[in-house]
């Protein structure tokens, strides 16, 4: 079965909240569940640096974050779950990445266009706060994404931009430097993409209009109580559209529930029996969770042994790839110097590896003589760095590996095992 690869992150800079858990740590686990998923969950501590700068409440935002995911059932065993900051990969690439990204790519990104903007309209200068980390964003959210090869991204609507200049980036790259990076796609539920909050803006810690995911039930109550609603009396019909109320209910409920509401809106329901409705259902997904949350913000030292044996994990396939990559821009082991030029003269006489993905999103590779012949055909790999990993030991040392990656090749009509043989062979003496 081929696999999706599916990677989020949540930035630890405060207290999960209901817009979180939908938009986000729901669907995640939920796809962590699917047989053909592949997942990668990760704490964006390096992104909470560019707005946080109380060391105390990033670890906090940690270790609730991480909580919260594992209370919503998330299996560690079962998905690549870790920390951002423990994968020294990721900085690395994002350098590399910065290397090639335009600066009026950049220059088009939201967040930094809006505070652009809201500094024009107060009279100050148009660049003012504007860190070089918050420019930048973009370009670590993309080292995430492509680090992994992530096939799907979720995110909410107004992060789908940074989807899309991570494809930039990683076009950029494979046009510079051969296919190394897979293309990613945002993934959204349409009905619970951006979640409103207290005040019907988008549900945001820096708006402080959110609903903490696990606050306990009687301020969770009064929260909902809060939601900001029209002066309609009951008995008068009251319209979904533009409800935050309403959005906040279909986020949890189910379609029959949802039209029931709905019904009851046209029916002219009070609100505050139609926040007493939300609450109920709210509370009655997010009670079961509530106390393995609280169990394992009570042991942090739980939580920081399974983020790090997923960092562990996680640099099975970063570092490996970064080498790859160090390579392809050119930093490179200076002993290779020597024998360029031999290699050079010699190129056209040697056999080559090619490797090349596709139409059912499968990496492959052959090893093809001087002449044309195909000597060694691959059968297909999840991703290019397997390829990779495959091409790499059936050359080091020459064809020690062959016999154990067999199951995972096909045989060419006319060719010998005493063929193959040779060309690695000829490819170990060229290194």
């Amino acid at each position: 079965m081929t696999s999706t690869r599916f990677l989020t992150g949540i930035t630890t800079s405060g207290t999960p909240h209901l817009g979180n858990y939908v938009g986000s740590i729901r669907p995640s686990v939920r796809a962590s569940l699917r047989p053909d998923v592949e997942g990668f969950y990760f704490l964006a501590d390096y992104h909470a640096l560019i707005k946080i700068d109380e060391p105390s409440r990033i670890q906090r935002s940690t270790l609730e974050i991480a909580a919260s995911w594992l209370a919503a059932g998330l299996d560690p065993q079962c998905v690549t779950f870790y920390r951002q900051s423990d994968i020294p990969e990721i900085p690395e690439l994002t350098w590399f990445l910065t290397c090639l990204t335009g600066k009026g790519l950049l220059n088009r990104a939201h967040a930094y266009k809006a505070i652009v903007d809201k500094n024009t309209n107060a009279g100050l200068d148009p660049e003012s706060d504007v860190t070089a980390g918050l420019f930048m964003y973009p370009v670590l959210m993309a080292a995430d994404i492509l680090m992994f090869d992530a096939h799907q991204v979720p995110v909410g609507r107004d992060q789908v931009q940074h989807i899309e200049m991570a494809r930039d980036m990683a076009q950029s790259f494979n046009h510079r430097y051969g296919q190394h990076f897979t293309l990613p796609e945002a993934a959204i539920e349409e009905n619970v993409a951006t979640l409103p909050g207290l005040d019907g803006r988008k549900m945001s810690k820096s708006y402080d209009n959110h609903i903490p995911l696990f606050a306990p039930r009687a301020q969770l109550q009064k929260l909902i109580a809060g939601i900001v609603t029209d002066s309609r009396a009951p008995g008068q019909a009251k319209e979904t559209e533009g409800s935050a109320l309403f959005q906040i209910y279909q986020a949890f409920a189910t379609s029959e529930e949802t039209a029931a509401l709905r019904q009851a809106y046209l029916q002219g329901i009070a609100w505050a029996d139609a926040k007493q409705l939300v609450f109920e259902r709210i509370d009655r997904e997010i009670t079961p969770m509530r106390e393995t949350y609280l169990a394992l913000l009570n042991d942090p030292a739980k939580i920081e042994n399974i983020l790090l044996s997923g960092a562990a994990k996680a640099r099975k396939i970063a570092t490996p790839f970064m080498g790859q990559l160090r390579q392809a821009v050119g930093l490179r082991d200076l002993r290779t110097q020597a024998s360029n030029k031999a290699a050079k003269t010699a190129k056209a006489a040697l056999p080559v590896f090619k490797q090349y993905r596709e139409k059912d999103g499968k990496f492959y590779f052959k090893l093809v003589e001087p002449v044309g012949r195909v000597l060694l055909q691959s059968l297909g790999f999840d991703t290019h760095q397997e390829a990779a990993a495959a091409i790499a030991a059936l050359q080091t040392p020459a064809g020690l590996a062959l016999p154990s990656l067999q199951a995972r090749l096909q045989a060419q009509n006319g060719v010998t095992e005493s063929d193959i043989s040779a060309a690695l062979d000829q490819l170990a003496a060229s290194a």
